[in-house]
């Protein structure tokens, strides 16, 4: 059997708040295979968003052991950890994040510059991607002219642009209405299946959790 692609064990994670320790993370054990699209379930103030910073590498101050694309990151320099966050993860957050003064393949064809690709290579996965998120009529538009659906499909194709090993999602479809939100939420799941990515998606949401292929929950620092 292959090894996951994302793995922690033992992860911990704790705030000092006006001389009490919290702990938010208490021993965390998780797992995501290749080609798999786990639910992390949860209320909002559960953790989940800790969990997703820490597997992200977007923060320290974590215990515990983290694997991503079988490298230990906690034994990385923080050159090395910006490395492995540019080659081997890919980012959707609850707000798109897009950079305002670009259009929506810039958006897509910026990071793969960065990555080290061609402008014309990265200009071909860029359309490519946008096509498969039906935006082929919209790729000139920068984000202003976009409606929110609009916006976070291009979120969705900025984070595939480089061929990530893992997609982490925070609340992806949060800030859209239900209709909408399905609709997004669909096309990101078919193109994660589609790309062969892992993916470790935040919600908390049970009827979104419920489309994706296992459901963990996050309850008192511990998943169940």
């Amino acid at each position: 059997m292959s090894e996951a692609v994302l793995s922690t064990t033992g992860l911990t994670r704790s705030f000092e708040q006006g001389g009490v320790t919290i702990e938010v993370l208490r021993g965390v054990d998780l797992s995501v295979g290749a080609g798999e699209i786990v639910a992390l379930l949860g209320p909002s103030g559960s953790g989940k968003s800790t969990l997703l910073q820490a597997v992200g590498l977007l923060e320290g101050g974590f215990g515990g052991s983290i694997r991503i694309a079988g490298i230990e990151v906690s034994k990385l320099d923080a050159a090395e950890r910006t490395v492995t966050r540019r080659d081997q993860l890919g980012f959707v957050y609850q707000f798109h994040h897009l950079l305002p003064d670009f259009t929506a393949i810039e958006n897509v064809v910026l990071p793969q510059l960065i990555h080290g690709a061609t402008q014309s290579e990265a200009e071909v996965r860029a359309d490519t991607l946008l096509a498969a998120l039906g935006l082929v009529h919209r790729l000139t538009h920068k984000p202003s002219q976009l409606s929110g659906g609009e916006q976070q499909r291009v979120a969705v194709a900025r984070a595939l642009a480089n061929r990530p090993a893992l997609i982490l999602a925070d609340e992806p479809t949060g800030n859209l209405d239900e209709g909408t939100a399905d609709i997004v939420l669909a096309e990101l799941l078919r193109l994660v299946r589609q790309e062969g990515s892992a993916a470790l998606i935040a919600t908390h949401n049970e009827r979104i959790a419920a489309k994706m292929d296992r459901v963990v929950r996050l309850h008192e620092g511990h998943l169940e």
